[in-house]
């Protein structure tokens, strides 16, 4: 008797599975997402970094827009350009022509060695700006807390002597620092821009330096001898990037900045080191 019992149970069991078999395949069937293998294509070829520079939710998502003509592969900040190429030649579409972005950090505070209070909280600058305007006396500057620096997938970000500064060899502009920073201090710019205004607070000089003596005093002597590539906003000295005028190592020491905010990406990052090692401000 217990034999039968055990052989009803079997059986039905058996049963039971089978039909679970064909409602799942029916569902499978009926509710199938049919994949679009041009995408399919253009994915294996993108480098998939998800770093989200072109806009769109990931690789797969741009991939998507690809196969939909929306947009072009050149809007890739992370693909080479053998990689544009093949993606183009593989969709049989234009290859596209984007202007090529990288992070600046528009600040070196950590020369003035101003801090209003020792910061003991949340190592993030979002959480540190909401905490009385972060550790800083200036409102303008970096926090220095590294979120940036996490946020970049690239590695491009090193925080030197309670300031980002980034890595130009590694930045691929997509992005992602940028929309991280609660202060805005960091900017999308022409990939090939070498010189930045190294300030972002926009107060009177006089104000500014008695909490930073690395600050922008906006005497306009930059925008003066360079009236096509900087430009003065209040108080504030900005290069100009949509200017035709390239701005370079020889245009920087010809303005000579006298509390030296206008600075190329290498001087910038040497002069961080040298700070950090004790060798000076610059």
């Amino acid at each position: 008797m217990d034999y039968m019992v055990l052989l009803y149970a079997i059986l039905l069991m058996g049963i039971a599975g089978i039909i679970l078999g064909v409602v799942i395949a029916a569902f499978v069937k009926l509710f199938r997402v049919k994949s679009d293998p041009r995408a399919d294509l253009a994915l294996e070829l993108l480098p998939g970094a998800n770093c989200g520079g072109c806009g769109r939710a990931g690789c797969a998502d741009f991939a998507k827009a690809l196969a939909a003509g929306e947009v072009s592969p050149a809007n890739c900040p992370v693909s080479s350009s053998e990689q544009i190429s093949a993606i183009s030649i593989a969709l049989g579409i234009d290859s596209g022509k984007v202007e090529r972005k990288q992070a600046v950090v528009l600040c070196r505070s950590f020369i003035g060695e101003v801090r209003k209070m020792n910061y003991n909280g949340v190592q993030d600058c979002v959480a540190a700006n909401m905490v009385a305007g972060g550790p800083g006396e200036c409102r303008y500057g970096c926090l220095g807390l590294g979120t940036c620096a996490r946020k970049c997938p690239f590695g491009a970000i090193e925080i030197i002597g309670q300031v980002a500064v980034v890595h130009r060899e590694l930045c691929v502009g997509c992005g992602k620092c940028a929309a991280a920073c609660p202060r805005g201090v960091i900017k999308m710019v022409p990939a090939e821009a070498e010189v930045h205004v190294y300030c972002h607070s926009p107060i009177k000089g006089a104000e500014k330096r008695k909490m930073c003596k690395a600050g922008c005093i906006g005497c306009g002597k930059c925008s003066r001898m360079l009236p096509d590539a900087v430009k003065m906003d209040g108080f504030l000295a900005q290069v100009d990037y949509e200017s035709v005028t390239v701005l370079d190592q020889e245009a920087v020491s010809a303005v000579k900045c006298p509390v030296g905010c206008l600075l190329t990406a290498d001087e910038r990052l040497t002069a961080a080191y040298n700070k950090l090692e004790g060798r000076g401000d610059e």
